[in-house]
């Protein structure tokens, strides 16, 4: 058997550098932690896309952003998910996950990062909320092409139909390049399947939201966030789109700055020190 073994890595190496073919080296992160179904859903459908080392974080980072860990070490345990995948479990956030493993736990470099499954929609002005899509946005500040896939939320949610859907889009897209970041997602799986692809900007209206503000054990005001539909848009976009049955594909960047307006902005300090 140890023969077998290595006869086939040197047959694999052999070929891989004749014809100049590697899989691609995929890390899997996603911010509702390493035990979520959608995870392993997800691993399940990239292992035909090449090579996928899981690292996320140990516990749920939905909503988390773009934390990062500065002032504490990362603890960091490798977990048995099933049988199915052996990952790293990071006490961190989903863009701790994706730093730690590019810089120190993958070995060589990394082709694509993936982030998902998400339980629950990244569309609108939750692009900016999400730790998914913040692990995605990571990836491209290290110079590694990615995606976050989402899927709408439901009770009863068919992660394995989600994932397939998402990849299958995910590989419509490769090659992906440095800084790429594609937002993928995934309708209601309830209502059977998408009624197609959408490539649409990013909704900036947000919700129908509010405070419903209650007294604690301990008599304070506090006040719990809620709300309901997406506002409308004037022009299609990722919410509206998600909302009628259709996969949204969204294409992000990490450069969040105005070029227009500080072109403009720049004519009104002409000639003062240090505007070039």
């Amino acid at each position: 058997m140890t023969f077998l073994c290595v006869g086939y890595d040197l047959l694999r190496t052999t070929v891989e550098r004749y014809f100049g073919f590697a899989p691609m080296r995929i890390l899997l992160t996603n911010d509702d932690g390493i035990f979520a179904p959608g995870l392993a859903a997800l691993y399940k459908q990239l292992i035909d896309l090449g090579d996928v080392t899981v690292v996320a974080p140990t516990e749920s980072w939905s909503g988390a952003s773009h934390t990062i860990t500065f002032h504490e070490p990362l603890a960091c345990t490798k977990v048995q998910i099933g049988g199915l995948f052996t990952g790293f479990g990071v006490q961190g956030s989903p863009a701790d996950c994706v730093k730690l493993a590019s810089l120190q736990l993958h070995e060589g470099p990394i082709d694509l990062v993936v982030s998902g499954i998400n339980y629950g929609a990244n569309v609108g002005i939750n692009v900016y909320y999400s730790g998914t899509v913040a692990a995605a946005m990571e990836a491209a500040f290290l110079g590694i092409p990615s995606a976050a896939i989402s899927v709408a939320f439901e009770d009863q949610t068919d992660f394995d139909e989600a994932a397939g859907h998402g990849v299958g889009v995910l590989r419509k897209l490769l090659p992906l390049h440095a800084g790429d970041v594609m937002n993928i997602n995934v309708p209601l799986t309830s209502r059977g399947r998408p009624r197609g692809v959408r490539i649409v900007p990013q909704a900036i209206s947000g919700f129908h939201e509010y405070y419903i503000p209650h007294a604690n054990s301990s008599r304070e005001l506090v006040f719990q966030l809620a709300g309901g539909e997406h506002r409308q848009e004037k022009a299609p976009a990722d919410t509206m789109s998600l909302a009628d049955g259709y996969i949204t594909v969204t294409a992000l960047r990490p450069d969040m700055t105005d070029h227009e307006k500080t072109t403009a902005l720049r004519a009104r300090f002409k000639g003062e020190r240090g505007e070039v």
